[in-house]
């Protein structure tokens, strides 16, 4: 076992405390990478809180990019000083989900309680989502790997491996979008903007923005969106059927976790549209619907987990766009902070503004 600096939870709603806990060495099929840079995802924020439960103390974080510094036996995807992006998708393979060329949804359990780490004195110490990013190392199963070209920045690769794919995944994944389609993002975040990428990519006649902030608004219209709506006005679906020439959307993308943004998304819709579900409300939260105008209308919702992507084939390409110019990366950073900054970096976050904070290792 080795030791590294972690930022650990112990209470669910208190500060995150940087300590010693230990590293094991990477077992069959698994792969150790020191971070460069673990970007901030307002899931770890809702884990840390308490609000969908889970085991303590915990390590969060999902985010993440490094280099390869040890591999296990029976590692084949990368090598010792490969460039990586590292998720938490930790797919098995095999089981139907897998198979089918879901991997998102795998359904095989991992328990994060017997992972790779220890507390400083060997005690239980959760590796959450099966990555446990904010640390100097991980270790993780080779499948949770990209390998990128190191000429990439890694606080900006960083970005990719939750907030980029689960945006873009949305739109041309769970959407399917065709060009020519309209969409609806609400939601001008890390995640909207991404979608708002994603919508401008696959060749969408028009992107509406739907937004509190007009700050956000004009973010969105920065990385594509076509028209802006500010989500605090009476009927805010009216002004985007006007933006969309008089009628609904093909596709309306949720990327927000809050409850009012669910129950308005139909609305947004046109005749056989469908909302994409992508932000996370807390447990125990309910929406209402007026089921019949979905029936009525072919209209209908669906869940987007990580934006049903398939990282080895997805992550590629995005990367290519990225280094054409196609896909604005480097503009998502609102902030770079030092491990011991965490708290200060998690509280700018909750703030609303920041696009994505980063946390860097300077090595």
């Amino acid at each position: 076992m080795q030791t590294i600096k972690a930022a650990v939870c112990h209470e669910f709603g208190a500060p995150l405390v940087v300590e010693d806990i230990q590293l094991r060495a990477p077992e069959f099929g698994e792969v150790e990478v020191t971070l460069d840079a673990v970007a901030i995802c307002h899931s770890d924020i809702s884990y840390a809180s308490g609000a969908w439960g889970g085991s303590l103390p915990a390590v969060y974080g999902h985010e993440a990019a490094g280099i390869v510094s040890a591999i296990g036996d029976h590692v084949s995807s990368v090598a010792v000083g490969d460039s990586v992006v590292v998720t938490l998708i930790r797919s098995c393979g095999t089981c139907p989900t897998c198979a089918g060329g879901k991997p998102t949804g795998c359904e095989t359990p991992y328990d994060g309680d017997h992972g790779p780490i220890r507390t400083s004195d060997g005690g239980k110490l959760h590796q959450a989502m099966a990555c446990g990013g904010f640390a100097e190392k991980v270790v993780v199963d080779q499948k949770q790997l990209v390998k990128i070209s190191d000429k990439i920045a890694k606080d900006v690769a960083s970005l990719i491996a939750c907030g980029v794919i689960t945006g873009v995944g949305a739109v041309v994944n769970s959407a399917g979008l065709r060009a020519g389609q309209d969409v609806v993002v609400i939601g001008a975040g890390g995640v909207g903007l991404n979608a708002i990428q994603g919508a401008r990519i696959a060749g969408a006649r028009r992107i509406v923005a739907v937004d509190m902030s007009e700050e956000k608004l004009e973010d969105a219209r920065a990385f594509g969106a076509t028209d802006g709506v500010l989500a605090t006005l009476g009927a805010p679906w009216r002004a985007a059927y006007k933006a969309l020439g008089g009628k609904g959307a093909d596709a309306v993308i949720v990327t927000v976790g809050a409850i009012p943004a669910y129950e308005q998304a139909p609305r947004y819709l046109g005749v056989g549209g469908k909302v994409i579900m992508v932000g996370m409300p807390h447990s125990n939260s309910f929406a209402k619907y007026e089921p019949v105008i979905l029936a009525a209308l072919g209209q209908g919702m669906v869940g987007s987990k990580m934006g049903d992507v398939v990282i080895q084939r997805d992550i590629p390409w995005m990367v290519d766009l990225y280094e054409q110019g196609r896909l604005q990366l480097d503009n998502l950073i609102s902030g770079r902070w030092s491990l011991d900054q965490i708290n200060e970096a998690i509280k700018d976050t909750k703030g609303g503004k920041a696009r994505r904070n980063v946390i860097v290792f300077n090595r």
